[in-house]
């Protein structure tokens, strides 16, 4: 009976943290309550505090879940970092990551804090990936790993608003000559 329960936690836990990213994706964190989450995700919104503690909590769990799905795929797909870098801009947590952006820069955001540290292993993970074959003569990988996740996104911020107006496969084609300079 234990373990039945502990099965029934552990999916309700990943539904809320499912339901979490797709909300906080399309609405941002402010904009999403618990009732949000709760009804998305059907399950009883007391669910949410007793799993996170409280919103930020649930903030953390759902980058921390989007963090190892990006960085799995990275491992996943074998080839050229710069292809994955690129494949990155279209995986659903990339939207995520940049809606989340726009509160995260504001002056006494409650997500700041969260979305740094989002970076930092995003950067961290980007960086472990990247052979140091691939780092233009004389670049530091830390130096390189900030450059090409601003680039990354920049460029999905600008595929998001106008899909139509940006070519990923010439920006990518584009990123790999000025690497290769």
């Amino acid at each position: 009976m234990a373990t039945r329960r502990i099965q029934r936690t552990e999916e309700s836990r990943r539904l809320l943290v499912a339901a979490a990213a797709e909300l906080f994706a399309e609405k941002g964190y402010r904009q999403t309550s618990f009732v949000d989450i709760a009804d998305k995700a059907g399950i009883s919104r007391g669910s949410i505090p007793w799993h996170f503690g409280n919103k930020l909590g649930l903030l953390q769990a759902v980058l921390d879940d989007q963090l190892h799905t990006v960085l799995t795929a990275f491992d996943e797909q074998a080839g050229d970092p710069l292809d994955q870098v690129m494949d990155f801009i279209r995986l659903p947590a990339a939207r995520l990551f940049i809606t989340l952006l726009a509160e995260a820069v504001e002056d006494g955001s409650p997500i700041r804090e969260h979305y740094a540290r989002l970076h930092a292993a995003l950067r961290q993970g980007v960086q472990a990936r990247i052979p140091a074959e691939a780092l233009p003569a004389g670049t530091s990988a830390e130096a390189f790993t900030v450059l090409l996740v601003g680039a990354v996104i920049g460029v999905h911020a600008q595929w998001r608003v106008a899909p139509e107006a940006v070519d990923l496969d010439a920006v990518r084609t584009l990123l790999e000559r000025m690497i290769n300079v």
